[in-house]
């Protein structure tokens, strides 16, 4: 999706409109940039939606404004396309007191590396600071878990119209562990699934036990 587009949502009364959803990561996002936002939205008759994704959309838009929406704003679009990784969501972490750990710093790490990235089919990443799981981590495609001994990788979750339970990789893993087998798991996946294919479908198809011993293979892990 370049700058001069949106998604269309709505045709009321014969018009037209339009939604963006400019990219915020893990969805911290700075008052100034939401100051913007807001300025942006209003001088444009936009409705603000906050979305499941920790995201902040602004629909009720003209495709004519468009173009001059996304240069005022200075921002990148969230999803340039639909068959990569959307997003990556995150726990409060590191100011929440049930966290075991700040999390935030593996979650944009993750963000910053795979956002965006070229997948079979979309692609939802979780990251939780504790084993209550806030994001939905169970239902993302790829979820990173702190615990108290390590973190947790899971694979292959949904919620949407299939829904599936996401299978535990790998625990008690470093920090930098973790990472790199969240890695492996993307390539594995983009290398080896058919185009269209949802992770979780890809792990029934081929078996969870060669899928966990082909991505554990893969990747170095100091537990090994």
């Amino acid at each position: 999706m370049g700058n001069h587009f949106g998604n269309l949502q709505k045709i009321i009364d014969g018009k037209r409109r339009f939604a963006i959803t400019p990219h915020i990561p893990g969805g911290f996002v700075t008052p100034e940039i939401l100051k913007k936002i807001a300025d942006v939205a209003q001088k444009y008759n936009g409705v603000l939606k906050i979305t499941s994704g920790q995201r902040i959309m602004i629909t009720n838009l003209k495709q004519e404004d468009l173009s001059n929406i996304w240069e005022e704003l200075g921002m990148e679009p969230a999803v340039k396309n639909q068959y990569s990784v959307k997003n990556v969501e995150m726990c409060p972490a590191g100011f929440c007191k049930r966290s075991k750990y700040n999390t935030i710093g593996i979650g944009m790490k993750i963000s910053k590396n795979f956002h965006g990235a070229s997948m079979p089919n979309r692609t939802k990443i979780g990251v939780a600071g504790c084993r209550n799981a806030c994001t939905s981590v169970y239902s993302k495609d790829v979820g990173v878990i702190a615990d108290t001994d390590g973190f947790i990788v899971t694979a292959g979750g949904s919620a949407g119209f299939h829904q599936r339970m996401s299978d535990i990789i790998a625990s008690k893993l470093s920090e930098e562990d973790a990472f790199n087998l969240v890695k492996c798991i993307l390539e594995y996946y983009t290398e080896n699934a058919e185009m269209g294919e949802k992770l979780g479908f890809f792990i029934d198809r081929i078996g969870i036990d060669k899928f966990r011993n082909d991505v554990l293979d893969k990747v170095d892990l100091s537990l090994k």
